[in-house]
């Protein structure tokens, strides 16, 4: 549902500026999964920002694959806290 509405709404420009953050599992899924990778890449592609959470991605030993894949990893707990508080928009799955 997500990978829908991030496709969706930077096509469509529902949004100006959409950032997709990489969380827990799907850090390893990610690093490892191909048919993921083509969604992401497709993202990329259009111009959304994709990150992925480092704290995440060390703990599934995913990290090097995920940044050979062009993704920016960094630590999000911060970050997101300052979004939240400049009341950037959230979707979770």
């Amino acid at each position: 549902m997500v990978f829908m509405y991030v496709l969706n709404s930077k096509i469509r420009n529902w949004w100006k500026d959409i950032t997709l953050i990489i969380w827990g599992l799907y850090s390893k899924l990610l690093s490892e999964g191909k048919n993921l990778q083509d969604h992401i890449f497709k993202k990329m592609e259009i111009g959304v920002e994709i990150v992925a959470c480092r704290a995440c991605a060390d703990s599934y030993r995913a990290t090097d694959k995920l940044e050979n894949l062009n993704i920016e990893v960094k630590y999000m707990g911060e970050l997101l806290t300052k979004y939240l508080k400049e009341g950037y928009k959230t979707i979770t799955f």
